[in-house]
C-alpha cells in the first residue's frame, strides 16, 4: 500500500519519477503526487486519481527542472482521497518535504502537543503530523536533518517507510523504514528510492534494502551513510545484485497484467521446481529445509499464517502435508493469529506465506512466532523482502513480479513449493516408497504442460463469461483439495468483477447456501475425476433441481457432469493433490473476463493494494 519513489542525480528527476510511479501503480492507490527541487524552488503538485491524472496536472501548473525528486501514490487511511490529502507533504515553514508509507498510531497526541505550540495543519493525515514532528525537533534541538528524523521517529509508535527532503540541504535525502518496504538504487553519482526495485531497474541493477529501524543519509557525492534508529549504532549497507528483468515489468503485447500472469503460469511453475525437483535422481534438493530438516521432522504440529490469496494457498497446503506427510496442521489468516494469545511453542513450525514479502500481519505474526521460540520458515515471492529477512529459513516463489492486484501465478507457484516441501518431508519420514515418491515426482514435471492445456479453454471461458457478467451472486463449491481452489475462485470474482461471491465446501452447501439457489444464481462447481467424485455429482444434482445454473470444472472425457452442467470446462487429468494447480486455471480466467466484460479495471481493483503493508 503506497508507493514512494526519490530520485538525487545528475538526471531530471520528473521523468524518473513518474515512470517510477507508474510502475508501483500495482500497489493500489487514490491519489497521487510529486515534489521536484529545481535549485532554488521546490514545486509541488498533488490530486486525487491516478498517476496520469497527476501527470496532466504536473506538466500544466509547475516547473519540472530539477535533479531532485520525491513521488508518492497513497492509499487512504488518515483523511479520505483528496487532493489536500495526497503526498508529498510540506512542514509548516515549507523547508521539508516528505513522503510516507505506513501509519503512525499515536499521531493524534503528536498534533495536540504540535497544535499547542502553533502549529498549523492543513490535512487529515499523520504524514504531516510526522514532518512537522520532525521540523520541530531540528529546530528545538539545534540538529541536521538526519538527526532530527532520527529523534523523531524514536517517539513515533507505527509503522512507516519514509524519505524526507531539506530545501537548506539540497544534496541529501533521509529515508528511514520500519514495517514498510523500503530500496534504494545505487547509481554512478547518483541515487533512487523506491518501495522496490523497479522503478530504478533499468539505471542500476545494485540495491540496497533497508532492514526495520534502520535510517540512512542519502548524500551525492558520498556512500551511504545506514544507522540504527534506536541506539544510533553504525549499519553497513548490503548491495545486492538485482536479478529483475524489465520486461517482465512490461505489459508484452498482453491487455493487462492479470491476463499476462494467468499466461505466465507455465513457466511460472516450472521455474519455481527447476533445480529443485529432480525426478531422475529421485531426489527434492531445498537448501531451507536441507538444513532444519529435524525442525520439521521434529514438529508436534505446522502453523501456517497467511492473508487473501496466500491463505488459500495455506489451505491447499493444509491437505498436501497431513496427507503426504501426515504431519498435523493449522492454516491461520495472520491478522487473526496474532491477536488471539495463541498457544506456541518450540516444538512448532511456523510456514509464513507471502507475495510480497511485505504483508505487516503475517510479519507481526512471525515475529510472535520467533519469541515463542518456534521455528519461522517464510514462502515469499520477492528477493530481499522483510519476510525473507526475518524467517529462519524458507523458499523463494519464482514467479517474477506479479504487478496484478490480484493474485494468480502468485497462488499457483506458492502451492508448488509446498508441494515440494510435502513431498520431501513424506519421502524423509519414509512415508513413501521410492515408487510413490517418483510418480509424484514425474507427475509434477508434467504440469507446466498440463497448465498449457488448461489455457487453450480460454474462448469457451470468454463465451461463459459473458453469459454470467452481470450476476450478481455467484456460488463456488469444491471438496478437498479443491475446496480452497473454491475459495480463491469467489475471491477473484470479489476482487475484480465486484459480483458478489462465495465459497463453500460442496457438502456444506445443505447447511445453509442452498437456500439461495434458484434460477438466477451461477453455481461454478469443482468436480473433477479424483477426490470425492460422486459426491460432488450429487450436490450438482441437487443444484439442478432447484433450477440452479451449474458451470462445471472436469476432468478431460467427463460424460456423468456434461449431462447435469449447463456449461463444462476440461483441465487434464492429474494426481489428486496436484489439481489444484490446473483447476484455479479456468476460474482466474473467468473473472478476468468478466471483469473486462464489466468495464472494471482488472489490474488495479478499487480499494485494493498489492502488497497490504499496514494493519
Amino acid at each position: 500500500m503506497c508507493g514512494i519513489v526519490g530520485y538525487i542525480g545528475h538526471r531530471q528527476a520528473y521523468p524518473i519519477v513518474i515512470k517510477g510511479l507508474q510502475r508501483l501503480e500495482y500497489r493500489g492507490y487514490d491519489s497521487a503526487g510529486i515534489a521536484l527541487y529545481d535549485g532554488n524552488n521546490i514545486n509541488l503538485s498533488k490530486t486525487k486519481g491516478k498517476v496520469e491524472d497527476l501527470k496532466k496536472r504536473s506538466e500544466a501548473t509547475i516547473s519540472l527542472n530539477g535533479n531532485l525528486g520525491l513521488g508518492h501514490t497513497r492509499w487512504a487511511t488518515h483523511g479520505v482521497p483528496n487532493d489536500v490529502n495526497s503526498h508529498p507533504h510540506y512542514s509548516n515553514s515549507g523547508e521539508l518535504v516528505i513522503i510516507h508509507n505506513g501509519i503512525i498510531e499515536n499521531y493524534e497526541s503528536i498534533k495536540k502537543e504540535l497544535t499547542n505550540r502553533g502549529y498549523v495543519f492543513h490535512s487529515d493525515t499523520d504524514t504531516e503530523v510526522l514532518v512537522n514532528l520532525i521540523e520541530e525537533v531540528k529546530k528545538t534541538e539545534d540538529v541536521k536533518l538526519g538527526k532530527a528524523v532520527q529523534i523523531a521517529l524514536n517517539q513515533v509508535v507505527g509503522a512507516y517507510a519514509i524519505a524526507v527532503f531539506d530545501k537548506q540541504k539540497p544534496d541529501e535525502i533521509v529515508v528511514a523504514k520500519l514495517g514498510s518496504p523500503l530500496a534504494i538504487g545505487v547509481g554512478d553519482k547518483e541515487f533512487f528510492i523506491a518501495s522496490d526495485a523497479s522503478p530504478f531497474i533499468e539505471f542500476t541493477n545494485n540495491a540496497v534494502y533497508l532492514e526495520d529501524e534502520e535510517m540512512a543519509i542519502i548524500r551525492l557525492g558520498k556512500e551511504i551513510k545506514l544507522r540504527k534508529i534506536k541506539d544510533d549504532a553504525i549499519a553497513y549497507p548490503n548491495i545486492l545484485e538485482l536479478q529483475l528483468n524489465l520486461e517482465e515489468i512490461e505489459k508484452g503485447g498482453y491487455d493487462h497484467f492479470m491476463l499476462k500472469e494467468i499466461y505466465e503460469q507455465p513457466r511460472a511453475i516450472l521455474d519455481t521446481y527447476r533445480g529443485r525437483l529432480l525426478a531422475d535422481q529421485g531426489l527434492i534438493r531445498m537448501a531451507g529445509i536441507d538444513e532444519h530438516l529435524e525442525k520439521f521432522l521434529n514438529a508436534n504440529r505446522i502453523i501456517i499464517v497467511a492473508c487473501g490469496t496466500s491463505w488459500h494457498a495455506g489451505l491447499v497446503a493444509e491437505y498436501i502435508f497431513e496427507d503426504l506427510a501426515r504431519i498435523p496442521v493449522e492454516v491461520e489468516y495472520a491478522s487473526e493469529f496474532r491477536y488471539r494469545n495463541p498457544v506456541i511453542t518450540d516444538k512448532d513450525v511456523l510456514i509464513a506465506i507471502s507475495q510480497s514479502g511485505e504483508t505487516a500481519d503475517t510479519l507481526a505474526a512471525i515475529k510472535m512466532a520467533k519469541e515463542k521460540g518456534a521455528f519461522v520458515f517464510g514462502v515469499c515471492n520477492v528477493v530481499g523482502s522483510s519476510i525473507a529477512r526475518e524467517t529462519h529459513a524458507g523458499a523463494y516463489t519464482h514467479a517474477g513480479p506479479e504487478i496484478g492486484v490480484a493474485s494468480t501465478k502468485a497462488f499457483t507457484t506458492q502451492i508448488t513449493v509446498l508441494t515440494l516441501m510435502a513431498l520431501k518431508l513424506a519421502k524423509e519420514k519414509g512415508v513413501f516408497s521410492q515408487s510413490k515418491f517418483h510418480e509424484f515426482l514425474t507427475e509434477l514435471e508434467t504440469i507446466p504442460a498440463k497448465v498449457e492445456k488448461a489455457l487453450e479453454s480460454n474462448a469457451l471461458i470468454e463465451v461463459i463469461a459473458n453469459v454470467y457478467k452481470d450476476s450478481t451472486n455467484c456460488l463456488y463449491l469444491g471438496r478437498g483439495y479443491n475446496f480452497p481452489v473454491a475459495l480463491e475462485g469467489a475471491l477473484k470474482l470479489k476482487e475484480i468483477s465486484y459480483i458478489h461471491a462465495e465459497g463453500y465446501p460442496a457438502a456444506e452447501m445443505k447447511h445453509g447456501p442452498i437456500a439461495l439457489i434458484d434460477e438466477q444464481m451461477p453455481v461454478f462447481v469443482i468436480a473433477t475425476k479424483k477426490g470425492h467424485y460422486e459426491k460432488v455429482v450429487s450436490n450438482i444434482q441437487e443444484i439442478k433441481s432447484r433450477k440452479g445454473k451449474i458451470i462445471a470444472i472436469v476432468t478431460e472425457g467427463d460424460t456423468q457432469v456434461r449431462e447435469l452442467a449447463d456449461h463444462v470446462v476440461e483441465v487434464p487429468e492429474t494426481l489428486e493433490s496436484l489439481t489444484p494447480l490446473l483447476t484455479t486455471i479456468p476460474l482466474q480466467l473467468l473473472s478476468y473476463h468478466i471483469a473486462v466484460m464489466r468495464g472494471c479495471n482488472v489490474d488495479q481493483p478499487r480499494n485494493l493494494a498489492k502488497s497490504v503493508t499496514v494493519e
